[in-house]
């Protein structure tokens, strides 16, 4: 039975400031001169220290632009109201009353201002990762277009080195870790039984982290020299002291956006340990809540090693250390050891909620209970502790010491083993299932075929002969590409279709989405499956020209990579019209049992009008009576298989 809130529970706002007082509340008119004003602040405080230390010149462009690379978005996040309450803390002002006029949405603009609600946050966070996928995608389409035939075509060498550079970090950094952050947002407190977020400001402070971060990476190619062009990696010495100022613009970005992830996990970490409904315990947690659990848990032990690794090799540049210089006693393996004892977690980071939206949405549309649920949530616990012992597989080619392979070697395919608990959980789930092959679950299955191809490329990396022969290949670039593509955007896509209706009180077509499925899926297979063909062939990745005999295939990855391509105008025009014009959506139109469809599509405020009492499991499908919530006393009822067909 949903539970549908008729009425607010807060206060009327205050009527809105006029006159020159408008200047002063926080909004986008404050913005550009509170941005002014950081300017000043963060240019003359670059100055002063350069004028008392006696160093020339005083104004120094590559130090000026570091220093506003932390002053202006300081500047952006004051005019939009993000420190407010914070400051009037810090300084004693009298506490204001409460009126949660900056709660919920209640038209579009509220979706372009700070606000604490959980839901518009998680809209906020999809919508904006969505941009700047369309942004790496575009990036992408350039990279295709100048390697459909060997020699120069559109760029020259250093450019593009950044096309592919800035798209692969827009990729991970925007697109693929906050998307899922996104709709964590938005569901995880509904699946507790939570009214929002533990910490909503913090919430809404970490969401509006991400534009800067992306526009700052984005801005790199306007900057003289133009993008970095190191790959996303950043390798030094090559990104500390061999490329453009676009470099710092990539280092600072990636701080911003590191922020984020880190105030976005301790507040999931705190909300899923102390605001879980009553009966809700960890055993009865849905996967996607044990995912993001892990998941938090790698942002807060990892991120903090890629800020370290961006911070020494910015200072290498601009104050000029020797951090990763070896020819003033600096280490330069000591980069690659701290970037990917960050980043092979976060393969981790970008795939583990992936595996509980697949777990959602397989159970649902199999209309059976998740097969081995607690060895499920173990094997979310054993990768978060392999994650972290395994990092070194990504340089042995390095010049490591050569000890070490073969223990990294074990650990690499030893963390296969909790991965494939969880493909064969999935497939035993599927086992004579009624499985309803909804757009969703056409996506979850799309995961799962590319997840177990990329896991098996990744099988034969992690052996120490193999990787040495088709390290830095295209083989690589296949991999990759599997892992991240097919194991996150497929769920990212199955998870936005799997909740869309609960979203926006909307469907989408359905036809469209299949078709979306299907070219995504085409087009995906056509692209990337040759790379592993060329790749054991010799054909380098991150190559500007290639040998004439890759030319044929690289002329079919071209054109089926603009062809995947255009697969996202039928997502994007079904998003649009679907929230505009759709049918209006049933409050559970899956029959899941989860808290999240026990209420309104969309949903109230702040979420439930009574504290729902959980009393069995999240995935008892086709068990006569079982529910996982009981709302509304007695009155509240699961619906059977018989009562409402799935659509």
């Amino acid at each position: 039975m949903s539970i549908v809130a008729e009425h607010d529970v807060h206060a009327a706002p205050a009527p809105p400031p006029t006159g020159l007082r408008r200047l002063l509340a926080p909004g986008w008119l404050r913005v550009p001169w509170m941005i002014s004003l950081f300017f000043g602040i963060g240019a003359g405080i670059a100055v002063l220290v350069r004028w008392a230390e006696g160093w020339h010149p005083i104004w120094k462009g590559e130090v000026i632009t570091t220093v506003e690379l932390a002053a202006v978005p300081l500047g952006f996040l004051a005019g939009i109201g993000a420190f407010d309450y914070w400051a009037r803390y810090a300084i004693g002002s009298p506490t204001r009353p409460e009126d949660h006029s900056g709660h919920g949405a209640r038209s579009w603009r509220d979706y372009f201002r700070v606000n604490t609600d959980h839901k518009v946050i998680g809209v906020q966070y999809l919508v904006t990762t969505i941009f700047f996928f369309l942004a790496a995608g575009l990036l992408a389409m350039f990279v295709r277009a100048e390697l459909a035939k060997p020699g120069a075509q559109y760029f020259d060498p250093q450019t593009y080195n950044g096309l592919f550079s800035v798209h692969a970090s827009l990729m991970i950094f925007l697109f693929v870790i906050p998307a899922f952050a996104g709709l964590a947002n938005f569901v995880v407190p509904l699946m507790l039984g939570a009214p929002d977020m533990a910490f909503p400001r913090l919430n809404a402070l970490s969401f509006w982290l991400l534009p800067i971060a992306g526009f700052m990476m984005l801005s790199s190619f306007i900057v003289p020299g133009g993008a970095f062009a190191c790959g996303w990696t950043g390798y030094a010495p090559l990104c500390s002291t061999h490329q453009p100022l676009g470099s710092v613009f990539f280092q600072m970005s990636v701080q911003w956006a590191g922020a984020s992830s880190i105030m976005t996990a301790l507040n999931f970490l705190v909300t899923i340990i102390t605001m879980r409904a009553p009966g809700l315990t960890f055993w009865r947690l849905p996967l996607l809540v044990w995912a993001n659990f892990t998941t938090s848990l790698l942002v807060v032990i990892a991120t903090p090693f890629i800020a370290g690794s961006q911070f020494f090799t910015m200072f290498d540049r601009v104050l000029h250390t020797h951090f990763f210089d070896a020819t003033l006693g600096g280490y330069p393996l000591g980069y690659q050891h701290i970037f990917w004892f960050y980043s092979h977690p976060a393969v981790y980071i970008m795939m583990l909620p992936g595996f509980g939206i697949a777990s959602e949405v397989i159970s649902v549309m199999s209309r059976k209970p998740i097969f081995g649920y607690r060895l499920m949530a173990l094997s979310l616990m054993a990768i978060l502790v392999l994650g972290f012992s395994v990092w070194a597989h990504h340089m042995f080619v390095s010049g490591m010491a050569p000890w070490l392979r073969v223990p990294m070697m074990a650990t690499t395919l030893l963390i296969a083993v909790p991965t494939g608990i969880k493909v064969f959980s999935w497939l035993a789930t599927m086992w004579e299932g009624r499985i309803h092959f909804t757009t969703p679950m056409l996506f979850a299955l799309g995961f799962l075929s590319m997840f177990v191809i990329g896991g098996l490329s990744g099988i034969y990396l992690g052996a120490v002969p193999i990787d040495i022969h088709v390290s830095d290949t295209y083989f690589v670039v296949a991999h990759i590409h599997y892992v991240l593509f097919g194991g996150s955007l497929f769920t990212i896509f199955a998870g936005i279709y799997y909740w869309f209706p609960k979203m926006t009180g909307r469907m989408f077509n359905e036809k469209l989405g299949k078709l979306h499925f299907w070219l995504t899926f085409i087009g995906f297979n056509a692209t990337f499956f040759p790379m592993h063909l060329i790749g054991v062939q010799g054909m380098q990745r991150r190559a500007f020209d290639y040998p004439p005999k890759f030319a044929d295939w690289n002329l079919f990855i071209s054109i089926a990579s603009f062809g995947l391509g255009a697969s996202t105008v039928v997502f994007l025009y079904n998003m649009i019209t679907s929230w505009a014009h759709g049918p209006r959506a049933p409050d559970n139109p899956w029959r899941a049992l989860t808290l999240e469809w026990q209420v309104s599509s969309p949903p109230p405020i702040f979420n439930f009008d009574e504290i729902p009492q959980v009393v069995g499991s999240p995935y008892e499908y086709g068990v006569p009576g079982a529910r996982h919530a009981v709302l509304n006393g007695d009155r509240a009822g699961v619906e059977t298989e018989e009562e409402v067909p799935v659509r």
